[in-house]
């Protein structure tokens, strides 16, 4: 492994690509990740250990030290902690930048902690890549850069610049090619740290936000599925109060006859509870409960039109395909916001991208039930069939602007289901995504499907 490798390594992985302007919100959108009672606490473990450490070997192995300044190193760090948990209490949630500052000032201190005691002769050196572990699991990709060349600048100042190494005997000097190779080897390790540690916090995040966008999806849908049934038990419970006004109305109507100064007022009243009645009945059209489930059962082809409606474009054509084997009847779905949503955000993407026409395509048997969603646009791009799914990773060739969470979220909630889905290319050109569900056992209610 050569210093060119690893910067190639570094660049591919953290810095931003050439041309990409300011940084991208979500590299330094990451304040509030971790508080400052965490940072403070690992700091006191730091200090207790490098107050033990200096002590047995000063006071115990009798190895010459230059205790005053290796105490005053020390004592600065239990200071800054000491005025942090004074002015905040430890409770205060640091931003990416600020955390990152208390980070490079522990990298700091334990750099003039080992120039006074060695450098990297000193066996407690490797202990350098430890701010620069909890940087990369916490910060920002911008601060990891910063960190991680702080961190190669102090191991390169401890390679040539230290006090030498506390022995009781003379220690002879560390041969220049084996110094280097501590210093290359520590440098490598660091910038593998900051490369991969940062890859699996930065996936982690971005699957936690993701999973937080999911369920703000199906909640909106729940939400708007359940504000339709309560529509529609509204319209059925206000039908008898207006009848009842309806029929006041016209007996007073009646009663004061066309020549009376209210008639008019009684002919408004009448007019507004028409119009009333009409709200009621388009309300009363609405799904209503089934059960006590705000989500009525349909076929499943009257799903597919439901959730293909709101994302139609008038230049791009919709073709719903029927493809039943034999005497089977068509499969009977309830209407989950789950496959709504699901299935509305693949016919969205393949409208987005269609030349001329999407098609859907429902087939069903006796093994189970599929939903295909087909496109004639350019197709995924092939290296990155075997990824989509993954948040925020745009799948089209030759598109940008797409981050991939909405495919992610369609996946999601349709596995929640009990689907699985699979991503492919048409052989003529354009995408293809397949949801299967597999049939129940005949003698198991199933809550999702009816056959």
């Amino acid at each position: 492994m050569t210093i060119a490798a690893a910067a190639e390594i570094f660049r591919h992985n953290l810095l931003p690509s050439a041309g990409g302007g300011s940084m991208p919100a979500r590299w330094t959108n990451l304040d509030g990740r971790i508080t400052l009672r965490t940072l403070i606490v690992i700091r006191w473990i730091a200090i207790v250990g490098q107050f033990a450490t200096v002590a047995f070997v000063h006071f115990m192995l009798l190895f010459p030290l230059p205790i005053g300044p290796v105490l005053s190193a020390i004592g600065a760090s239990v200071l800054l902690n000491l005025v942090a948990m004074a002015q905040h209490g430890g409770r205060m949630r640091l931003a990416d930048r600020d955390a990152a500052l208390y980070l490079g000032y522990d990298m700091l201190q334990l750099t003039l902690l080992l120039y006074l005691t060695g450098g990297l002769s000193n066996p407690f050196a490797i202990l350098l890549l430890a701010p620069m572990t909890v940087g990369a699991a916490i910060l920002s990709r911008y601060s990891v850069v910063l960190l991680t060349g702080l961190n190669l600048i102090c191991l390169t100042i401890l390679a040539l610049w230290h006090f030498p190494l506390p022995w009781q005997e003379p220690v002879p000097a560390m041969a220049p090619l084996y110094a280097f190779g501590v210093w290359l080897s520590l440098s490598v390790s660091a910038t593998f740290i900051a490369v991969y540690v940062f890859r699996v916090a930065d996936e982690a995040r971005r699957f936690a936000d993701a999973l937080a966008a999911t369920q703000v999806a199906l909640a909106r849908e729940q939400r708007l599925s359940s504000l339709g049934a309560l529509a529609a038990a509204a319209a059925h419970e206000l039908g008898s109060p207006l009848g009842t006004i309806a029929v006041v109305a016209k007996e007073l109507g009646r009663e004061l006859g066309p020549d009376s100064p209210h008639a008019e007022d009684v002919g408004l009243l009448q007019s507004q509870v028409m119009r009333c009645r009409e709200i009621l009945a388009e309300l009363a059209r609405k799904p209503e409960a089934d059960g006590g489930d705000p989500f009525e059962r349909l076929p499943v082809t009257a799903l597919i039109e439901t959730a293909a409606a709101p994302h139609r474009l008038g230049h791009i054509s919709f073709v719903l395909e029927r493809h039943g084997k034999g005497d089977i009847p068509e499969p009977v779905v309830r209407r989950a916001p789950e496959i709504i949503h699901g299935l509305g955000n693949f016919i969205q993407n393949a409208h987005q991208f269609a030349n001329r026409q999407v098609t859907v395509a429902v087939a069903w048997d006796e093994r189970a039930t599929t939903i295909t969603v087909m496109d004639d646009g350019p197709g995924y791009a092939p290296h990155l069939l075997g990824r989509i799914g993954e948040p925020y990773l745009s799948s089209r060739a030759d598109r940008t602007g797409h981050m991939g969470l909405g495919i992610f979220i369609a996946q999601t909630l349709l596995e929640k289901t009990g689907a699985s889905v699979t991503y492919s290319n048409n052989r003529g050109g354009g995408a293809r995504v397949v949801v299967r569900w597999l049939s129940v056992n005949d003698q198991v209610e199933d809550e999702l499907w009816t056959r």
